[in-house]
């Protein structure tokens, strides 16, 4: 009998307390509920990047002594340096410099220890291809500057809107800095 009477009490105690997770668990997902969206709509709004973001590399030939320090620092050898050199000004002259973004682990030691400074890095992030040999950079693609999301004259800026369109930003964080195509 009091085996009986000692069950159900332990049965009542495990339904309590089963009962108390499951309220903790709604009131996780109420708390969550009240919160603003993290997520961005991304072909129409782009995040800005920050000022220290690893985006592609931007190349000066001009500035380049062709001393190969971005080869040796890189962890993967990455970055192909052609030159040769003139004998008659004892300097070694670059004739093809190219890093390919398929392999490129945006690890930064390449513009970090950049004698010249002839490398740097952009806030330019959307380099995704159909083909994957697109992504072999030369110096020509190196050295074409980027262009801005805030300098692109088909993105404005959130807050710079006068209104905004019902159901596409509504309810996103205004604090954090999100562009919106216009069109």
């Amino acid at each position: 009998m009091f085996s009986i009477i000692n069950g159900l009490k332990n049965y009542n105690q495990q339904a309590i307390q089963a009962a108390r997770y499951i309220g903790q668990g709604f009131l996780v997902t109420l708390d969550h509920m009240n919160r603003l969206p993290t997520t961005i709509q991304y072909p129409y709004e782009k995040l800005i990047p920050s000022e220290r973001f690893r985006g592609r590399i931007h190349f000066e030939f001009d500035k380049c002594i062709a001393c190969e320090v971005c080869v040796r620092v890189c962890p993967i050898n990455l970055p192909v340096v052609d030159w040769e050199l003139k004998k008659t000004i004892k300097k070694k002259q670059l004739k093809n410099y190219s890093i390919d973004f398929g392999v490129c682990i945006f690890c930064g030691n390449c513009v970090e220890y950049c004698p010249t400074n002839c490398l740097s890095m952009t806030e330019e992030y959307e380099l995704s291809t159909y083909n994957r040999h697109e992504l072999n950079y030369d110096q020509i693609a190196l050295g074409r500057l980027p262009i801005s999301i805030i300098e692109d004259s088909t993105i404005e800026n959130i807050f710079n809107l006068t209104s905004l369109p019902k159901g596409k930003i509504e309810g996103h964080i205004y604090s954090r800095n999100i562009t919106n195509i216009v069109n």
